[in-house]
C-alpha cells in the first residue's frame, strides 16, 4: 500500500496579509504548526472545519505556496492540484479551457485534443463543450475540472472537494475513477467534507485545525475524535 516518504511537512507556517485600513496590514497564519509525511502510494485524507487551513495546505503540497515557516522535503515536482474551477478562464469555452489545463498539468496539445471526445462524454458535457465557461453551472465546472485533471498522470494528485460536487450520479462516476486510480498505486490527497468518501477511500487521515495538525492516523479514529470535538465544542464542520 504505502512506502517511502515523498513529500514531508515540518512545522509548516503560511501567512497572508489582511488590509486593516489605509497603509495597514495585518498577518494571518493560514497554518502555523502542520507536521506529517506523504507515503508513496497512499491515500491521505485531510480533514477540518471551515477556514481551518485545508485548501492552503493542498495549494503548499503542490509548490503554488512557499512556506513562511518550517520545512517542505520533496522527492517529486509532479504534482497536480484538481481544485473547483482551477485555473479556468471564463470568456473560453469549455473546449478551450480543457487544452489549456491540460498542457498546464504538463500533457501535450495533441494529447488533450486526442483524448478530447472522451473526456466530453466523461463530463456530460456533449451540448456545452464549446460554450463559454462563464455559462457553466459550478457542477458544470467541476465536471470538467475533474475530468481534465484525471487525464494527466503525475507523482501526486491533490483533490480539493471535488468529489462531493455535482449530481449523486457523477459523484459515484467520479468515485469509481478513485478508486481505480488508488488502485494503480497513484498518491493522493483528498480534502473533503464527506466521512464516508475519507473512510472509503484513505490509507490515514491529517485532522487540521486552526492551523495546527490535532492528529494523524487510522482513518476511523481520527474521523471519531474529529466528530467528537464537533459536538463538544458545538464547532460545524
Amino acid at each position: 500500500m504505502s512506502g517511502d516518504t515523498i513529500i514531508e511537512l515540518k512545522n509548516v507556517g503560511v501567512r497572508y496579509r489582511r488590509k486593516a485600513g489605509f497603509m495597514r496590514n495585518n498577518a494571518f497564519w493560514a497554518l502555523h504548526d502542520v507536521s506529517f509525511d506523504l507515503r508513496h502510494g497512499e491515500t491521505l485524507g485531510v480533514i477540518g472545519r471551515n477556514g481551518a487551513g485545508k485548501s492552503t495546505l493542498l495549494r503548499l503540497l503542490a509548490g503554488i505556496l512557499a512556506p513562511d515557516n518550517g520545512e517542505v522535503l520533496r522527492k517529486t515536482e509532479r504534482v497536480s492540484l484538481l481544485a473547483l474551477q482551477a485555473g479556468f478562464i471564463p470568456a473560453l469555452s469549455g473546449r478551450q479551457n480543457a487544452i489549456l489545463s491540460g498542457i498546464l498539468l504538463g500533457l501535450s496539445k495533441a494529447e488533450v485534443e486526442a483524448r478530447m471526445d472522451e473526456m466530453v462524454r466523461f463530463a456530460e458535457l456533449e451540448q456545452f463543450i464549446d460554450e463559454p465557461v462563464r455559462t457553466y453551472s459550478s457542477g458544470m465546472r467541476a465536471r470538467l475540472g475533474f475530468t481534465v485533471a484525471f487525464q494527466a498522470d503525475p507523482d501526486v494528485l491533490l483533490i480539493d472537494e471535488i468529489l462531493g460536487t455535482g449530481d449523486a450520479s457523477f459523484r459515484e462516476k467520479s468515485s469509481k475513477a478513485m478508486r481505480d486510480k488508488i488502485a494503480s498505486d497513484k498518491t493522493v490527497v483528498i480534502v473533503t467534507h464527506y466521512p464516508e468518501t475519507i473512510l472509503d477511500l484513505c490509507d490515514r487521515i491529517v485532522w487540521v485545525n486552526q492551523g495546527v495538525t490535532v492528529e494523524v492516523g487510522e482513518p476511523r479514529t481520527v474521523v471519531e475524535h474529529y466528530q467528537q470535538s464537533l459536538k463538544q465544542g458545538g464547532m460545524r464542520a
